[in-house]
C-alpha cells in the first residue's frame, strides 16, 4: 500500500477538536455574574439591616468614586490644554493648509488630541469663523475631526482593563465601536461634502428660514464638578482663541487664569498715530507739525480679585504645571476606573446582575423590537446632555461593556446618541453669541449634528449596516489574542495616520494625490479580496483565495507575537518591577519557545501554513493503526 493511498481521517486531528471547543464557546456571550454571598431569605434581621448599610455604603461609594472620575477628565483636558493649546492655537492660524479638505479634518483630529476636548476644539472653531478669519465651509472638515479626536479617551480607558482576556475583548471592542463609526462616516460624508457641499447647503437653508435668537448655555453637571476642579486649576480659554486668531499679545499670555474678577475703563482720549490715514476720521485728526493726534477709545483693564485654585501663584511655566497635572490626572482617573469596576464587581450580584442586565439589553416584544436601539440613542444623548461632556459618558459605560452588564450591540445605540447628546451642547452655546455672530457659530454648531444624524442614518437603521460592530468585535477578537495590537492601534490610528495625511498635505495637493491614491486603491483592493474570500473564494484565482503565498509575518501577528514576547522578557528580566505579563502570556510564551525548539509549529500559528505537516502526521497515525490491527 502506497502512502498516496491512505487518507487521514479529521477525527485524528487534536488541532480540529481545539477548534470545535472553540466554535462551541461564544466569546462575546455576556458572563453570569455569580452571587456567592447568603441568600437575603436566610439572613436574619441584623445581617438584613447590616447588608442594606454595606449596598448603601458601597453606592455612596460608587458615586464617589464616579464624581472623582468625571473631575480628573476635566483635570485631564486642562493638563492638555497646558501642554498643547498654544500649539493648537498655531495650528488652526495656519490658514493655507485648512484650505484643504483632508489637512483640515487631520488638523481637527490633532487638535482635539492635544486639548482632549472637542468642546473646546469647536469653541476655537467658531471663534474663527465668527472673527472672518475662516469661513463655513473650510470649518467644516475641522469640525469631522474634532468629531474623530474626542473618541480616544474611551479608547485608553478600555486600555485599563487588559488585565483579563475577555473582559478586555469586550471593553475593547466597546470602546473602538465609537471609532469606527466616526471614521466610518467621515470616508462617506467628506468626499459627499467636498462634491456637493451638502452639509454646508442643508444647515445654511436652517438658519436662514428660521429666526432664532440668543440664549444661554446650560452649566448642569458643571455646577457640580467646578467646585472641585475650579480649586485645583482655571484656564483662560481665550487665550488659545485669541492665538489661532492671530492676537500678538495673547501668545505672551499664560493660560493659567490669575484674576478672576476685572474692570474694563474705556475712555476717549488723544493719543498718536503715524500718519493722518491712521486717525479715526478727519473731524478728529490734528497735526502740530511733528506729530499726528486723534481721539481713540483706550481700554484698560483694572484686575480686582484673584482667583482661589492652587496654582494662581505658582511660579512655573505653563508647560510643567501641565505636566504636572497630567500625571496626576491620569493617576486619579486610573485609580477611579479600577475601583469603580471592582464596587460594581462586588454590587452586581445575583438578582440585581440579572435585572439590570434585562433592563439594559433586553428588546422589546415583536414588532416593536427595532424601538429598542432608538430609545438607547435618545438615553445616550440625554445622559450626555446632561454630564456635558461624550469623553465622560463613552467613559463611563467602557467599564460597564467590560464586565458583561452591557453587550456590545446596547453600546453602540448608546455612544450614537452621546454624539447626538455632545452636540445639542454645542449648539446651545453657539446661541449665546452675539447677534452679529450667531448666524456662524449657530451654522458650524448644526453642521456636527447634521454630520453625526446621517452618520446614524448610514451605520444603524438596517442591521446589515451595522459595520462598526463587526469591525469593532473583530478588532477586540485580535486585541485578546494580542494584547499589544491595542496600543498599536491607539497610536497608528489616533497619531501616526493622522500625522502622515498632515505631511502629505503641506507638500502641496499634487504630492497627496501621488502618494494617498495608490494608497487608498490598494487598501481598497485588500479589502475587497479578503471579503471575497470569506463570502465567495470560487471567484477568485487559486493563487489569491488565501495570503499564504506572501511571508508569515505580512498576514499573521503570531511571528509579531512572539517578538513582543521576547522584548517583554528581556525587559522584565532588566527590571523585575516591570512583571506586566499575565500568566497565560507567560505560558504562551514558553510555549512557543519550546515549540520553537523541537521544530513544531504554535498553536496559534497560521493553520494554512501547518497543513501539510498535520496531514502527515495523521497519515502517520494511520498507517500505524493499519499495521498494529493487521491479523
Amino acid at each position: 500500500m502506497s502512502l498516496s493511498e491512505v487518507k487521514a481521517s479529521p477525527a485524528h486531528s487534536t488541532m480540529a477538536l481545539i477548534q470545535d471547543e472553540l466554535d462551541k464557546t461564544d466569546a462575546w456571550e455576556l458572563p453570569e455574574l455569580q452571587d456567592t454571598g447568603v441568600p437575603w431569605s436566610a439572613l436574619d434581621t441584623s445581617g438584613k439591616v447590616k447588608r442594606v448599610l454595606v449596598s448603601a455604603a458601597k453606592l455612596l461609594l460608587l458615586l464617589g468614586f464616579l464624581y472623582m472620575f468625571i473631575c480628573s477628565l476635566d483635570i485631564l483636558s486642562s493638563a492638555f490644554q497646558l501642554v498643547g493649546g498654544k500649539t493648537a492655537g498655531d495650528i488652526f492660524q495656519d490658514n493655507t493648509v485648512l484650505s484643504n479638505p483632508l489637512a483640515g479634518l487631520v488638523i481637527g483630529v490633532l487638535v482635539t488630541l492635544l486639548v482632549q476636548s472637542s468642546s473646546t476644539s469647536s469653541s476655537i472653531v467658531v471663534s474663527m469663523v465668527s472673527s472672518g478669519i475662516l469661513t463655513v465651509q473650510v470649518a467644516v472638515p475641522i469640525i469631522m475631526g474634532t468629531n474623530i479626536g474626542t473618541s480616544v479617551t474611551n479608547t485608553l480607558v478600555a486600555m485599563t482593563q487588559a488585565g483579563e482576556r475577555n473582559t478586555f475583548r469586550r471593553a475593547f471592542a466597546g470602546a473602538t465601536v465609537h471609532d469606527f463609526f466616526n471614521w466610518l462616516s467621515v470616508l462617506v460624508l467628506l468626499p459627499l461634502e467636498v462634491a456637493t457641499g451638502y452639509l454646508y447647503i442643508v444647515t445654511k437653508l436652517i438658519i436662514d428660514s428660521f429666526q432664532i435668537e440668543s440664549g444661554e448655555a446650560p452649566d448642569l453637571l458643571n455646577v457640580i464638578t467646578d467646585v472641585l476642579t475650579e480649586s485645583i486649576i482655571q484656564l483662560d480659554k481665550s487665550v488659545i482663541s485669541g492665538i489661532a486668531t492671530g492676537d500678538p499679545e495673547a501668545r505672551n499670555k499664560s493660560l493659567i487664569k490669575k484674576w478672576c474678577k476685572t474692570f474694563t475703563n474705556t475712555t476717549l482720549m488723544n493719543v498718536t498715530v503715524p500718519g493722518p490715514e491712521n486717525c479715526t476720521s478727519p473731524s478728529f485728526c490734528w497735526d502740530d507739525g511733528n506729530y499726528t493726534y486723534t481721539l481713540k477709545n483706550i481700554s484698560e483693564t483694572i484686575n480686582i480679585e484673584k482667583c482661589n485654585h492652587l496654582f494662581v501663584d505658582v511660579d512655573l511655566p505653563d508647560l510643567a504645571i501641565g505636566l504636572i497635572l497630567l500625571a496626576l490626572s491620569l493617576l486619579v482617573l486610573c485609580s477611579c476606573l479600577i475601583l469603580i469596576v471592582k464596587l460594581l464587581n462586588s454590587m452586581l450580584k445575583g438578582q440585581v446582575a440579572a435585572v439590570i442586565k434585562k433592563i439594559l439589553n433586553t428588546d422589546f416584544p415583536f414588532p416593536f423590537g427595532w424601538v429598542t436601539g432608538y430609545i438607547a440613542i435618545l438615553v445616550g444623548a440625554g445622559m450626555t446632555f446632561i454630564v456635558q461632556s461624550s469623553s465622560v459618558f463613552t467613559s463611563a459605560i467602557t467599564p460597564l461593556v467590560g464586565i458583561g452588564v452591557i453587550s456590545i450591540e446596547r453600546a453602540y445605540p448608546l455612544s450614537l446618541g452621546s454624539n447626538i447628546g455632545t452636540t445639542t451642547t454645542a449648539i446651545l452655546a453657539a446661541m449665546a453669541s452675539p447677534g452679529d455672530t450667531l448666524a456662524n457659530a449657530l451654522q458650524i454648531a448644526l453642521v456636527h449634528f447634521l454630520f453625526n444624524i446621517s452618520g446614524i442614518i448610514l451605520w444603524y437603521p438596517i442591521p446589515f449596516t451595522r459595520i462598526p460592530i463587526r469591525l469593532a468585535k473583530a478588532l477586540g477578537n485580535t486585541t485578546a489574542k494580542y494584547r499589544w495590537f491595542a496600543a498599536v492601534y491607539i497610536i497608528c490610528c489616533f497619531f501616526v495616520l493622522p500625522l502622515f495625511v498632515f505631511s502629505l498635505s503641506l507638500a502641496g495637493w499634487q504630492v497627496l494625490v501621488g502618494v494617498g491614491v495608490p494608497l487608498l486603491v490598494m487598501l481598497i483592493v485588500i479589502i475587497v479580496i479578503n471579503v471575497l474570500q470569506k463570502r465567495k473564494p470560487s471567484c477568485l484565482p487559486s493563487a489569491l483565495r488565501s495570503w499564504d503565498f506572501l511571508p508569515l509575518w505580512a498576514h499573521s501577528l503570531a511571528p509579531w507575537d512572539k517578538v513582543v514576547g521576547v522584548i517583554t522578557a528581556k525587559c522584565c528580566c532588566c527590571c523585575k518591577c516591570c512583571q506586566i505579563a499575565s500568566p497565560d502570556q507567560d505560558d504562551k510564551l514558553q510555549e512557543s519557545v519550546e515549540e520553537n525548539q523541537n521544530g513544531h509549529p504554535a498553536a496559534y500559528d497560521n493553520p494554512a501554513m501547518s497543513a501539510e505537516k498535520e496531514v502527515e502526521d495523521e497519515i502517520k497515525i494511520e498507517l500505524n493503526i493499519i499495521n498494529m490491527t493487521r491479523l
